[in-house]
């Protein structure tokens, strides 16, 4: 599985795909927008997870863009923030289950990217 996180906490993203390495799912990560436009034109990744809150291009913006790119890419969200406001935009983009409020617990992260990638298989 190839994983994009894009976050523009660098510790937080660098951490996250140190720890999705270890467990054998190989993982980029960039802090912005631009670089995971400039990344998802450059490679190809099953999944892109996304904060909400970004500079610049915001996550839900971000996410159409990516997919207007790679239209078989898959999305998790993740934000910081929790609000009813934040919920119900990533929800409408990628679905109520594949929302996530940080601090992200890894096992949770690897479980919805596994059941995005296995729901892709099995259509």
């Amino acid at each position: 599985m190839n994983v994009l996180l894009v976050d523009d906490e660098d510790q937080l993203v660098s951490t996250l795909a140190e720890r999705l390495e270890l467990r054998g799912i190989h993982a980029s990560w960039v802090t912005n927008g631009e670089d995971a436009i400039l990344m998802v034109k450059a490679r190809e990744f099953d999944v892109a997870v996304l904060d909400v809150k970004l500079p610049k291009i915001g996550g839900i913006e971000l996410k159409r863009k990516l997919a207007a790119i790679r239209p078989n890419l898959k999305f998790l969200f993740m934000t910081g923030h929790g609000s009813q406001e934040d919920f119900d935009a990533g929800s409408r983009e990628a679905g109520k289950d594949n929302y996530l409020v940080k601090p992200v617990r890894i096992e949770e992260l690897i479980e919805h990217l596994l059941n995005l990638v296995q729901a892709e298989q099995k259509a």
